[in-house]
């Protein structure tokens, strides 16, 4: 992948057109490279004008109608009371921070998480089914003494004879 960004030009027939791999695109290709960490601009294939943030809100919003949003009503309300109030400017920024902050916790536990589900799912699953046996058992030896599974005669070592 090169340094340049990627340019994608958007005609006035509502068509984007990826310079990079010379085809036109959809807009769900457009999320996609959102979603592979591609840097890239929509421009408008006439004036040349960046419209990349309003590509970007036409994603937000198709995906806002389709099943679960992300955004609250009550959200979105609050955003919009934003717009022309003292504290606009800090807005973005804050919420900028907020998200990275969460996608920082979110890349931490993950790494937690794969620490412990690096391993093959057989051994997690070994590994799980020892310690609940472990809990079962002493579940038995403080709630019910007595209880607790002893070795089988079989398992026993024989006793010894004369001494």
């Amino acid at each position: 992948m090169s340094n340049a960004v990627r340019i994608i030009k958007k005609y006035p027939n509502r068509r984007l057109y990826d310079t990079e791999i010379s085809s036109y695109i959809t807009i769900e290709d457009v999320r996609q490279l959102i979603v592979d960490g591609e840097d890239f601009e929509v421009r408008d294939a006439k004036s040349g004008t960046d419209i990349t943030r309003s590509v970007l809100l036409q994603i937000i919003s198709e995906h806002e109608s389709d099943g679960e949003p992300v955004l609250s009503t009550q959200l979105l309300s609050q955003i919009i009371r934003f717009y022309g109030d003292s504290m606009q400017g800090f807005m973005g920024n804050y919420l900028e921070r907020s998200m990275q902050t969460f996608l920082d916790q979110q890349q931490q536990f993950r790494q937690q998480m794969g620490g412990l589900l690096g391993q093959t799912p057989w051994t997690m699953m070994n590994q799980l089914t020892e310690r609940n046996l472990e809990l079962w058992k002493e579940f038995q030896k403080t709630m019910v003494p007595g209880a607790a599974p002893s070795a089988k005669p079989a398992d026993r070592d024989p006793p010894k004879r004369g001494r």
